[in-house]
């Protein structure tokens, strides 16, 4: 039996997208969950709660994180919670842990917005091929800050505050057009 669970929290590294032998892709990566809470004699805001969970996506879903994802993005993400057993191969002790496979993620619309592609049925860019081509799209957009993952230098900005707030410049300037996305 297993639970069903839903995350928002944030990537602590890029996603590593693997292939199987049969080449089913499989994305493993790491969401950092916390809530804050304000200590009322400093008035100060801290984390509490922190908890790191191991997730694992397989196949499109696989690619299409490779694709979309990386490291600080806050996301919501909603799978089953599994526990995986092994045995060690130095010391042939039993292991265990406790892995999220996802059925569903996608990125945070509290703080940044997105412009989503339809992507491709027929296996999406190929074996490896997604993270160069996340880069890619990264680095032709540039980065305004080297503390801000979400921005970009997208023409169309005003007050400095990047179109779209990073997450892709289609069309539509990452989502700042009086059409709507229908």
């Amino acid at each position: 039996m297993s639970s069903t669970i839903t995350l928002t929290g944030r990537l602590t590294a890029p996603p590593e997208i693997r292939f199987t032998a049969q080449g089913t892709a499989v994305a493993a990566f790491t969401i950092v969950t916390s809530r804050r809470v304000k200590n009322q004699q400093t008035n100060e805001w801290s984390d509490a709660d922190v908890t790191y969970w191991d997730c694992k996506a397989f196949k499109q879903l696989a690619q299409n994180i490779a694709d979309s994802l990386d490291k600080g993005m806050e996301v919501v993400a909603t799978g089953r919670a599994v526990q995986e057993s092994w045995e060690d191969k130095q010391t042939g002790a039993k292991r265990s842990k406790v892995v999220v496979l996802l059925d569903a993620i996608g990125p945070s619309l509290r703080s940044a917005t997105a412009v989503v592609t339809k992507a491709s049925s027929s296996g999406s860019s190929g074996q490896g091929q997604g993270r160069e081509a996340f880069q890619r799209a990264r680095q032709e957009q540039g980065a305004v800050s080297a503390e801000d993952p979400w921005a970009s230098n997208t023409p169309g900005t005003s007050g400095g505050a990047p179109a779209g707030g990073g997450w892709g410049g289609g069309s539509q300037g990452g989502g700042y057009s009086e059409e709507p996305p229908f």
